[in-house]
């Protein structure tokens, strides 16, 4: 079984490239799919003073239910921010790998 993935987009439509590189991120994760059941991904568009910038945030549900926060990725370009999240879940699922809570079988 695969991990789910919902994505939500605050302040702006989004964009059929940016679920694509969402999709091939979320592939990376597949090696913990034993700890992971899904992940949820809100990518925020945010002005400042030097223009649009784009914070990504990737939580992760285990098999129990255990929810998981991880910090906001903020990246000038949407795609980069959700690389960089998931980039963030890719170390913190490999330094946590021993004490995730393993799925039942």
């Amino acid at each position: 079984m695969g991990i789910g993935m919902q994505i939500v987009y605050l302040g702006f439509a989004g964009a059929a490239r940016i679920e694509a590189e969402a999709g091939v991120q979320l592939l990376r994760l597949m090696r913990f799919a034993s700890h992971v059941s899904a992940c949820h991904l809100a990518i925020e568009a945010l002005h400042g003073p030097s223009g649009t910038y784009y914070d990504a945030r990737l939580d992760i549900v285990t098999p129990e239910k255990e929810w998981i926060p991880l910090p906001h990725c903020s990246e000038k370009e949407p795609e980069a921010a959700v690389r960089a999240a998931f980039d963030y879940a890719e170390r913190e699922l490999g330094h946590r790998g021993k004490d995730l809570p393993r799925l039942n079988k």
